[in-house]
């Protein structure tokens, strides 16, 4: 995973990872959970296909929605999806 090493990620946070030209891997803290990883990484596959075939030109998200949505669960203050 030097990836992850070399962009400072942590493997027990994003547990899916895209590979090229191999197929993608998921894992998780237990069996049901890398299952479920497996479920959310298709269906963002998905998400993404049929909206490059809708548009093309569709823009990503902003940086800042991506680090708010991000900050939220696993920032200093995190509060959404904490026990």
């Amino acid at each position: 995973m030097n990836c992850f090493r070399d962009k400072g990620l942590n493997y027990q946070e994003i547990e899916m990872i895209l590979v090229g030209n191999h197929a993608p891997f998921t894992w998780g803290k237990n069996a049901h959970k890398a299952v479920h990883n497996s479920a959310v990484l298709e269906f963002l596959a998905k998400t993404a296909f049929l909206t490059e075939q809708i548009n093309s030109s569709a823009p990503t998200l902003k940086e800042s929605i991506k680090l708010k949505h991000w900050e939220r669960k696993h920032g200093p203050d995190s509060y959404y999806g904490q026990s």
